[in-house]
């Protein structure tokens, strides 16, 4: 049960400029009550933004927050995980952002099992920017720069990362926010637990440019995953998330049992201090630079 007074610790005097109806405002407090639930206090959080819609919840949340560059943003959380592994990172970007610009930054990360969380804001179109076609975009669909309709085939994300084999899997609905929190929740334990990367998509509406996939359309079509599902059997989670248009799943579908942690794969490193502390015994001021350039 989430307790609303702790919520209070992840708030910001900053108000939300999202759309009426937009996913994103369910996203938001399904991560707020994830981490309060978990008990986890907003100084041990990095929060770290994409471009794009999801990226105006950089200011309107509690916690370390770093607003990246456009298909950026997970070196960026990577390399912040990698420097203190204590913290636990948090990733948000949108579908344009993931599965366009930082397709190779996705990859790389599935491949490479960073123990970060990672959210992906799916509203099928590039909100910010007015609604082009991104993609997973479907397919006829008309946007703003197609207004005969998207001509490209539509992506399927998740079975795109299940190539890769990651360690962990989900897909959520951003108009369900207590079933959104409860995925979270287990995504960010499986980073907690240092198994390696967790990877949510997220399907969300966007009432102002994507007039097809809104809440009703959703909820007309997914369908929670089975409780008694084995996650670790790939072949199933093929099945399962083979059509994008009917019995859309919702819920964890995949975790690969052998997966190993970036992290643990540095055995080099020995029993060696986290970075960040490393980086703390040899600070140097540079204060006489900077004279020098003023």
């Amino acid at each position: 049960m989430t307790n609303y007074a702790d919520i209070k610790k992840y708030s910001s005097k900053v108000q939300p400029t999202w759309c009426g109806g937009c996913g994103n405002f369910g996203i938001w407090a399904s991560i707020k009550r994830a981490l309060v639930e978990l008990e986890i206090e907003p100084e041990k959080v990095l929060f770290c933004f994409d471009i794009g819609c999801n990226g105006n919840m950089n200011d309107k949340i509690g916690g370390y927050r770093f607003h990246g560059l456009h298909g950026r943003v997970l070196p960026v959380a990577v390399g912040a995980k990698i420097a203190n592994e204590d913290l636990i990172v948090i990733a948000s970007a949108g579908d344009g952002a993931t599965y366009s610009e930082g397709i190779g930054h996705f990859i790389h990360t599935l491949r490479n099992e960073y123990p970060i969380t990672f959210l992906v804001h799916d509203n099928e179109n590039y909100g910010l920017t007015t609604g082009q076609c991104s993609a997973t975009t479907r397919e006829d669909v008309a946007m703003n720069s197609s207004p005969d309709g998207n001509t490209g085939k539509t992506m399927n994300p998740l079975e795109l990362a299940l190539s890769q084999n990651p360690s962990f899997m989900a897909q959520a609905f951003s108009g369900d926010i207590e079933g959104t929190k409860e995925i979270l929740k287990l995504a960010i334990k499986h980073q907690i637990e240092g198994k390696g990367l967790s990877y949510v998509n997220i399907l969300q509406s966007c009432p102002t440019y994507n007039k097809v996939t809104g809440n009703k359309w959703y909820m007309e079509r997914i369908k929670n995953v089975d409780s008694n599902l084995d996650v670790g059997d790939m072949n199933k989670a093929r099945e399962i998330i083979g059509n994008i248009s009917k019995d859309i799943p919702v819920g964890v579908i995949y975790k690969n049992p052998k997966a190993i942690s970036y992290l643990s794969r540095l055995s080099y490193r020995g029993s060696k201090s986290l970075l960040v502390n490393e980086v703390r015994k040899e600070v140097t001021s540079i204060k006489e630079l900077l004279s020098e350039l003023v």
